[in-house]
């Protein structure tokens, strides 16, 4: 079994899923250009953690897709995976400085 795949079956037994966003014009030079993900026990959650933390400051862009219980392995190896926070705990994981995912 992967890690990806266990933190996976971890999450089952808690609740929380993680879940990959991509935006509709996010804002120009920021990582959210990559997309954003979050830990949480639904897509309700995951958009409420969103908007309370990594857009507080503003209104979410549109979101473009969403991938629920997304492979972490998937994501870009170059920028996300050496910069992302831990996926087994509810919060904000990339990008970093949001949270508890931090």
């Amino acid at each position: 079994m992967s890690r990806s795949q266990a933190t996976l079956a971890a999450n089952r037994l808690t609740g929380l899923r993680r879940f990959w966003f991509t935006f509709r014009d996010p804002p120009q030079f920021s990582p959210l250009g990559l997309g954003c993900g979050v830990t949480a026990q639904n897509y309700e959650d995951a958009t409420s953690i969103l908007t309370s933390t990594v857009f507080a400051g503003g209104a979410m862009p549109p979101v473009e897709s969403v991938v629920a219980d997304v492979d972490v392995q998937t994501l870009d190896r170059d920028h996300v995976l050496p910069n992302m926070g831990s996926v087994s705990t509810r919060g904000v994981w990339f990008p970093l400085g949001y949270g508890s995912g931090s």
